[in-house]
């Protein structure tokens, strides 16, 4: 089963075959996959990616916005669209040129999307990528085949963009490598230093405790005062920035949520995002050290309960948690039983359209705890949709993660397995408001659907599957089969 992106490629590969570049007469396909390459730098979601491949087919082939709406999702169409110009066939060419431009450059102003920024700095990288090198080449000669040929007037449209999409992403390095591009061109137009590497404060966690672990990271006391989360070598200092920014969005919004006051680069190799929590420790060290693990269940289900009560728009900048559901079921189930993920596709596509908030990354490690009030961080999974799904990650975690190997678990949360499980029970019961077991079971039935596809996911990764690892993908598969047998909806 393809993913997203693989078909996208070769949607735009068909509808772009037999054009070419102005510059160059290579094949268009090229540019959409350079864009592509570029996104990938800065972002690993899907729907920006596979915008970024699609980015020019509304406006540059006889394909339309809403077959890309159709094959690949509204966000997806929202991007292209955010990217795809008017053509005004009745002004001359440099007149509908400058109407196209400052219409566009208006658009890119009032966005509030990070994705659609994202997208416009990749495709003018790649533009400005290929000017670059024929200016090099031609000189002054080069604006003569294109429709505007007066250099300022593209000089004006380049540093315009580079402008408004300065505070946004001046720390990656598609946009250093884009104001250095923008200076070969026009010397002079940004100070260079905005094209250098930024330098953080260097400290080390070197014999420091550790307090937590997550996928993307481990959370370390680095003092008395301060906490440093490391995020580990798949990550850069826009994984950071971006965690930051999605904290400091969540604040505002009435989320408690532990704000970083500054990046570091941590044992030269790492960044990290420190902290200022003072006296605090994260939950799954409170159960282990006081085994009160109701009180702690009862303080999760408070928060969760806060946090999914939040209603956002999507002017607020969040994303949608669907994407992140359907990768777990197409690369999990999907790719051991496509009826069964089909048919698990159907209930996750069942569940009514919310837009409340959910943490994407919800345990008791990302849960500190200050002067009795809890404090959260790994802001970085922030999205929207049913709190089903967010319930099926606490599944999978407290559950689900140990069945075959309760030592999985108990490393992760620093607690029992059997501490685990019962914390799940203790804190869907206060979530839910019910002692009924019932009703506990049916929720915990539907939670655990997403989190068994998730596991297959997770255990397919590895490179050398062990007979254990078979074993386990087939209980999972079992457990689906069951479940898809026996639900007819995951809203409860």
């Amino acid at each position: 089963m393809m993913n997203k992106i693989e078909e996208a490629i070769i949607y735009a590969t068909i509808l772009h075959q037999g054009k070419v570049r102005k510059l160059g007469y290579i094949p268009y396909i090229l540019h959409p996959l350079e864009v592509a390459q570029i996104l990938a730098t800065m972002t690993d979601d899907q729907d920006v990616i596979t915008a970024g491949i699609l980015h020019d087919i509304v406006e540059d082939t006889d394909g339309t916005l809403s077959e890309i709406r159709k094959r690949f999702g509204d966000r997806v169409a929202f991007l292209v669209d955010s990217e795809s110009e008017n053509k005004y066939p009745e002004l001359s060419p440099s007149e509908s040129w400058k109407k196209r431009k400052e219409e566009s450059l208006k658009a890119l102003k009032n966005t509030t999307d990070q994705g659609v920024r994202m997208l416009w700095l990749a495709d003018k990288l790649a533009n400005i990528r290929s000017l670059a090198h024929n200016y090099a080449e031609k000189g002054e000669k080069l604006w003569e085949i294109f429709h505007q040929r007066d250099p300022e007037m593209q000089h004006w449209y380049y540093q315009s963009i580079a402008e408004q999409l300065e505070i946004f992403l001046n720390k990656t390095g598609a946009f250093k490598e884009f104001i250095s591009h923008i200076n070969f061109i026009w010397p002079g137009s940004f100070d260079s230093a905005k094209a250098r590497y930024r330098k953080y404060r260097d400290v080390s966690v070197k014999g420091c405790k550790r307090i937590g672990r997550g996928a993307k990271g481990d959370v370390y006391r680095y003092d008395d005062e301060l906490v440093i989360k490391v995020y580990n070598e798949n990550n850069t200092y826009r994984d950071v920035e971006q965690e930051i920014s999605m904290a400091r969005k969540a604040f505002i919004l009435g989320i408690p949520t532990a704000i970083s006051f500054g990046i570091v680069s941590v044992d030269e190799d790492y960044y990290g995002a420190m902290y200022e929590l003072v006296d605090s420790e994260t939950i799954s060290s409170l159960i282990a050290k006081t085994g009160q693990v109701d009180a702690y269940a009862k303080m999760m289900a408070e928060l969760a309960r806060t946090i999914h009560s939040i209603q956002v728009t999507e002017e607020d900048g969040f994303p949608k948690a669907f994407p992140r559901v359907r990768e777990y079921i197409e690369d999990g189930i999907g790719q051991v039983n496509e009826d069964l993920s089909r048919k698990c596709m159907e209930l996750v596509y069942g569940l009514p359209e919310t837009h409340a908030m959910l943490h994407g990354d919800f345990h008791t490690g990302n849960v500190f705890v200050q002067n009795g009030e809890p404090l959260m961080i790994d802001m970085d999974r922030l999205s929207t949709g049913h709190s089903i799904i967010e319930l099926s990650d606490l599944y999978y975690f407290y559950v689900i993660l140990g069945e075959d190997n309760p030592a999985v678990v108990e490393k992760f949360m620093g607690f029992s397995y059997d501490s685990a499980r019962n914390f799940f029970r203790l804190f869907l019961s206060h979530y839910l408001e019910s002692n009924d077991e019932k009703r506990l079971n049916e929720v915990a039935e539907k939670a655990s659907l997403i989190g068994y596809s998730r596991l297959i996911r997770k255990t397919r990764k590895r490179k050398n599957l062990s007979d254990a690892d078979r074993q386990q993908i087939q209980r999972c598969v079992n457990k689906i089969s069951e479940l898809t047998e026996k639900l007819t909806t995951l809203t409860y």
